[in-house]
């Protein structure tokens, strides 16, 4: 009988007694023995996690948001204990590019039904340790929307709340100097923001990065973006989903940098981090792709 152990964070969005309980039931009735733990603040889920992976559990489901997850994630790097993500939040772009229900019920009879496979993470050091993230890190802009963004609106609009911030704060984003090394070679570019993107979605299903952007090749996408007002915003949006070619200046709005090794300088002034929608300090920054960093369940097909 495989061993489970479900981690689960209260004050999710999605999170109450009753989902709990129907997550259990699906992994009992799939013969699962299903031991639940749940979060009580900032650090749990990496140290409930550590337990998971020392008690030689078979999987370790995880019910909250991308933070959460991501806590849990940091502890099972290179242990090879799948992790199974049960959308509990309310951004919820990890499951959004898995293609899970955002139904965290509908979700675990996915996770009983999928396959464990090598996903890659980005690893980044700060000065409280090491950090990961699944989906996308970034500075600038995206860091700022992030923080602006209030719980009651995500949890009343959901990602659309992050698209009405991004609107808001367009118009005054400032473009700073970004000092860029990926794999060795320097790039320079002026933008109001950067994102490192992991995978290729980052408000699943509504905004792709363009082709190629994966978590299985090894590497990270650099999406530099620069905006004037909300239309120069726009307009960088469509030139990084339609995947335009040409000179960054004055007339194209989007650059792309790949690489496995990323620093990020901003000479000028400084600017807000985050990984996966959390806050992560200030500019300057290294960040690296691990691939197949951990075994991830993957809904069938």
């Amino acid at each position: 009988m495989a061993r489970a152990l479900l981690i689960a964070n209260p004050a999710a969005a999605r999170t109450d007694g009753g989902v709990v309980r129907e997550i259990e039931r699906v992994f009992n009735m799939a013969g699962w023995q299903v031991e639940t733990l749940a979060t009580g603040g900032p650090g749990d889920a990496r140290q409930l996690a550590e337990y998971g992976v020392q008690q030689s559990v078979d999987v370790v489901a995880v019910l909250g948001g991308d933070g959460t997850i991501m806590q849990a994630a940091a502890a099972m790097v290179g242990t090879g204990v799948p992790l199974g993500v049960l959308p509990g939040g309310t951004g919820n772009q990890l499951a959004g590019n898995l293609r899970l229900s955002f139904n965290p019920v509908k979700a675990a009879t996915a996770i009983v039904r999928g396959t464990p496979k090598p996903f890659d993470l980005g690893r980044m050091e700060r000065a409280d340790g090491v950090h990961y993230f699944a989906v996308a890190a970034g500075t600038g802009l995206d860091a700022r929307v992030m923080a602006d963004t209030r719980s009651s609106q995500k949890r009343k609009w959901g990602q659309l709340a992050y698209i009405a911030t991004t609107l808001r704060l367009l118009s005054a984003a400032p473009n700073v100097a970004f000092r860029i090394v990926a794999d060795g070679v320097s790039h320079e570019f002026d933008g109001c923001m950067v994102l490192i993107a992991n995978c290729g979605e980052i408000i699943p299903p509504l905004l792709k990065l363009g082709q190629g952007i994966t978590p299985y090749d090894g590497l990270l996408d650099l999406i530099i973006v620069k905006a004037n007002s909300v239309g120069g915003g726009l307009r960088a949006v469509w030139h990084v989903v339609r995947e335009t070619q040409g000179i960054y200046g004055e007339t194209v709005f989007a650059a792309r940098v790949t690489g496995a090794h990323i620093t990020i300088e901003t000479p000028a002034c400084v600017q807000p981090v985050q990984l996966d929608g959390e806050p992560m300090g200030e500019t300057p920054l290294v960040a690296e792709a691990v691939p197949g960093a951990i075994q991830l369940i993957h809904p069938k097909g």
